[in-house]
């Protein structure tokens, strides 16, 4: 009689799929614990401010009230960008202030929270919605504004604008993608932080931000070829009921952001926990 022989494996427990439903469970069991942290934070951030929430949107207002003041005064002389330029100016500046702090939270957040790291066990996701409850709020008080501006100086309203949280959450995932992918580095060198607002400085002429996509030359081929361009064009265009120009990139950057999104949870899940625990060797 034949024996049968059976091969018993170990269950590879390192398995994409089961560790991003994993994370998503403790991301959804943590949500009372993010909440929590982020009321703290946002309470001491605004608690000996004696301007409170105007901080929240007195930097890309400086800086669309810089742009504004060259272009008025001829010292610069922009292309027309078919709406009020205040208009353009400064919701490319809030636009943009909204992404780089979504690449910015996820490390911020984990780094401010080394101590708690080494000391209590908790679903690091916690630390993710936290910086996700911080940045809506503040992107919150600053769209109130926006939507100020957009009625002042006469675009009105459009059924377009009902798109523009929608487009704005994927901003966020755009940028909150970016930041998961570079936290772990972050956390072992200070370099990464320094070099991230580095770039972002040079990004952001790259950027249709404060001026339009040129017609032609090596600066419309940069802009068209940044991933950010369609987030911040598709966003303006809901708010002033534009055409919706670069809708098929930034259907293309939000389709590749998805995935990219649970396998950067996965490794923000894996390695937080063997970094805190050699940092604190």
């Amino acid at each position: 009689m034949a024996l049968q022989t059976k091969i018993y494996q170990k269950e590879n427990n390192l398995r994409l799929g089961k560790l991003i439903g994993e994370s998503m469970r403790d991301m959804y069991a943590s949500r009372f614990l993010a909440k929590q942290l982020a009321v703290r934070d946002i309470k001491g951030q605004y608690r000996q401010s004696y301007l409170g929430l105007v901080w929240a949107f007195i930097t890309p207002l400086a800086t669309a009230a810089i742009w504004i003041f060259l272009n008025s005064s001829g010292t610069l002389r922009i292309s027309d960008t078919g709406i009020p330029y205040p208009v353009f100016a400064f919701s490319g500046t809030l636009l943009w202030s909204i992404i780089t702090e979504s690449i910015n939270a996820p490390m911020n957040n984990t780094n401010s929270a080394r101590n708690i790291l080494s000391k209590i066990n908790f679903p690091k996701e916690a630390l993710i919605i936290t910086g996700l409850y911080k940045l809506l709020f503040n992107s919150a008080v600053k769209v109130l504004l926006l939507i100020v501006f957009v009625f002042a100086f006469g675009v009105g309203f459009h059924w377009t604008l009902l798109l523009f949280p929608f487009i704005l959450l994927a901003a966020v995932l755009f940028g909150t993608t970016i930041g998961l992918f570079l936290t772990p580095l972050g956390m072992l060198y200070t370099d990464v932080n320094r070099t991230i607002g580095f770039v972002l400085r040079f990004v952001m002429y790259a950027t249709p931000v404060v001026y339009a996509v040129p017609n032609d030359g090596i600066l419309k081929w940069i802009m068209e070829l940044n991933p950010i361009t369609p987030l911040v064009t598709i966003a303006r265009d809901a708010l002033v009921g534009g055409d919706f120009h670069y809708l098929l990139y930034f259907s293309i950057v939000v389709a590749v952001c998805i995935p990219l999104f649970f396998i950067a949870m996965v490794i923000y899940r894996i390695s937080i926990p063997i970094i805190v625990e050699r940092l604190s060797a």
